[in-house]
Formats: C-alpha cells, structure tokens, sequence
C-alpha cells in the first residue's frame, strides 16, 4: 500500500497520536508498519534498541506497534541550547551545537540522510506513517521543510491532514492548508481529520458537509477531545493531561523549570490513582508535598538559575522532604557543577544544590546507553542522556531523604506496562469507531 504523510494544519493539532492511531489501524488490517519524522524538535528523547538517541513521540509510537527502535524512525533531532544555538543529532548521535539560521542555510546537506533512512524503512515495512512538523505551508520555510514538503514530494506519500478544531478557525484552517500546498500535493490529500471536539458531535454534521462539499476534500473522521497521558513529548502535554486521584494519594510536586525534558519519566506516577502529581512552576511552599522530584533539564546550568531566581533553590536545601533528582535534576543537588568546555553554558562552574558530597563534571561525548541497572534495591529497565559526570556517584546517590539519578524510567513497572496496553488498546479501539478507513485503499 502507499505510505502515508499525517499533516496538522496547525502546529499541535494532534499529529503524533493521529500518527500511531493510524499505523496501529493499518497495522490491525494484517500490514507491516513503521513511523516516521525526518525532523523532529524536541528535548524529550529516548534511547532506542541500536543504541540512538531518538525523540520520545517515534520511540513511544514504533512501542505501541511493537516494533523495534532505531534512529531511521527520526534522523534528525533538535534540541535546544544557549541562546540561539541548538544540538544537532543526526542517525542517533550528537554531532554539533549550531545556529537555527546556520542549521536552516545547511538543511539540502541533510535531505540524502532523511532519504537514507525512508528507503531503509520503505524496504522493510509494508507502509510508513510519516509525521509532518508545524504546518506544511509556512510559505517563506516551505523550501527547508524536511518533515511535510520533502517527504511528501520526494516519496510522492497520501496525505492526511489533521484539523484542532479546539483551537478556532478550523474552516480556514483546512481551506488555507489544502490550497496552499503544491499542486502534486493536493491531488495527494485523501482527506481530512477534526480532531479535539468537545460536546455532541453531531453538532459538527454541518461542518462536515460544508467541507466535503464546498471544499471538496473528505472527511474521515471527527474525533472527540480525549485526555491521553502516555507519550508526552512537549509542554502542552502537562497542560492535557488528567488524573483521577483516591481521597488519600501521595502528593508529589515536580519542579517544572523553563528547560525541563523527559516527562515521560511521569507517566507511570500520573497513571497510578494513590498518588497525586503537581507540577511546580513558582515558589510555592513544598512542604505540601511528601516528595519533590527535581525532573530532567536540558539546560541544567540555566534551570538551576531558574531555582535561584525564584526562590525553589532555598528552600530545596533546607526541606526535610524527600527529594528525587534525575538526570539533569540529580546533576543540580551537587555541589558545584563545571563546564570547561562550555558545553551547555557560557559559565565554567554553578554552584549546585549541595545535597551531595561531589562536583558535576561535563563531558564533551555524551553518555547515550540503555539496559538494566540495579539501583534504590531494584532493577529498573531504563536509560541514560547525559553529559554530566559523577566521579563518586556515577549511577545514583542515596542517603535519608536524598535520591538521584542519572537513570530515566525508574517509575515504568510491569503494572504500568499493563496499564499502558490498557489503554493503547482502548483509544485504539475508540478512535477506529469514528474514522472512515478508506485511506487503507490508497
């Protein structure tokens, strides 16, 4: 069958969830598949099966189909740095620090490394569904878009478009999307989803007669607004997310700083009803909490600043709370962290937290592994993204009330993985109920 490109008309209209909702259809129907981003930015990542440094949406995708990881699912991967820089991974390794203007002057040298990895895909799997980034028709961007425009032309794919009904504008949304795009591309579109609709919807059945008819373009589906707190890959992800707490749950506050990364890391917390989770972004009093998790950072110097600026670093040293660090978060309860290289910061050293009897030393080459680790007394299934090194401690620290790690996944359980098929399979199933499935006989 041909492979499909999932284009949003709008930046987070729902992209990455319509992405593995669709393969996982096509995957049901007796099809080999695999998901796709050629460009992906993002400080949420995860360490995939070869080993590659991977963003967190293609890895939990290619996980709910069950199928193995590698950087082909996403060739390219940004992440932010100081001021206007950005972290280049290309095939899974960090390979420089540039310019976003230097990055986009460069990006015809990265059009043969996103091919490399579609054809591999393309020649093992029956079809690729491919996430589209932003909105395809950013028309002064269109010539550097590698994620919608590229893909769709090089590998002539159908195209799907998905509409944020919640955000207004949905009309003008899909108008100004379909008849922005080349033509080749429009005669590609095999029709539209609205997705994130509140209330009945067959108030929307006008709606969707006036968009098959006057515009021409199918309607697949029209979905409604369905919190779903697996594969957090951005911000908006802690906006959406929705739990449904018993009257005595543990009340756990995650220190939310500007550059946090990873929140999948709380996944399996938020999932669990005996604890509440919260997560801090002002200097509120933590002594509510009965245990505070200072989260990833992809910018620990700047994030630790944050703390300072705020008044959270003061009251981190003197609470007698407990207190969880990972990665990035585990690097700030040091006592000093230093940076000769200058690899994430223009300073050399930051005073830490001073929770732990150590400095933080940062490593040009980053640590990028995966496995099994024997820490708290159990084995966790997990992986580690890091620069920062301990001599003294360099997996964890673990005294009183103090804990860290470099470690992610330390929460996820096999009543977790339950709890995740559980609920795959649910929306799964849910979604597949309101979705014309006619693009299966593109």
């Amino acid at each position: 069958m041909k492979n499909i490109s999932i284009f949003g008309t709008s930046s987070d209209a729902g992209k990455s969830t319509i992405t593995f909702v669709i393969a996982k259809i096509i995957q049901e129907m007796g099809y080999t598949v695999a998901p796709f981003k050629a460009q992906n930015v993002s400080n949420n990542a995860m360490v995939a099966d070869d080993g590659s440094e991977i963003a967190v949406a293609q890895y939990f995708q290619a996980e709910v189909l069950g199928i193995p990881t590698s950087y082909h699912l996403n060739p390219i991967l940004l992440k932010s740095g100081r001021n206007s820089l950005a972290s280049l991974i290309i095939n899974g390794k960090a390979i420089t620090t540039k310019d976003v203007r230097e990055y986009y002057r460069d990006l015809d040298e990265l059009k043969p490394i996103v091919k490399a990895s579609f054809e591999k895909l393309d020649s093992q799997y029956d079809c690729i569904v491919a996430e589209g980034a932003g909105s395809p028709v950013e028309l002064n961007l269109m010539d550097k878009d590698l994620s919608n425009i590229y893909i769709a032309t090089e590998f002539n794919t159908k195209i799907i478009l998905v509409a944020d009904i919640e955000k207004g504008g949905v009309f003008a949304s899909i108008w100004g999307v379909y008849n922005l795009l080349p033509k080749k591309l429009r005669d590609n579109v095999i029709g539209v989803i609205v997705n994130k609709f509140r209330g009945d919807l067959t108030l929307f059945d006008e709606g969707v007669r006036i968009i098959e008819e006057e515009f021409g373009i199918p309607v697949l589906g029209v979905l409604p607004y369905t919190p779903f707190n697996l594969g957090f890959e951005d911000s908006q992800s802690l906006i959406n997310y929705k739990q449904e707490n018993s009257l005595n749950a543990k009340k756990v506050g995650v220190v939310a700083y500007p550059t946090m990364s990873n929140y999948n890391d709380f996944e399996p917390l938020i999932a669990d009803n005996s604890i509440s989770v919260e997560f801090i972004r002002s200097n509120i009093d933590l002594e509510q909490f009965e245990q505070i998790i200072l989260a990833g950072s992809k910018l620990v110097m700047q994030d630790l600043a944050w703390l300072k600026e705020i008044g959270l670093f003061d009251q981190l040293q003197t609470t007698q709370k407990e207190i969880l660090g990972i990665c990035g978060g585990y690097e700030m309860m040091f006592e000093n962290l230093i940076d000769n290289e200058l690899i994430e910061s223009s300073q050399k050293i930051v005073q830490g937290l001073g929770l732990i009897d150590d400095d933080i030393i940062f490593k040009k080459e980053k640590i990028v592994k995966k496995g099994e680790y024997q820490i708290f007394g159990k084995i966790v299934k997990g992986f580690e993204i890091h620069h920062g090194v301990s001599k003294k401690y360099p997996l964890y620290y673990q005294r009183e009330n103090i804990l860290g790690t470099f470690v992610h996944g330390i929460f996820d359980d096999n009543k977790f993985e339950e709890y995740k098929k559980r609920t795959i399979d649910s929306f799964v199933s849910s979604i597949k109920k309101k979705l014309d499935t006619k693009f299966i006989n593109y």
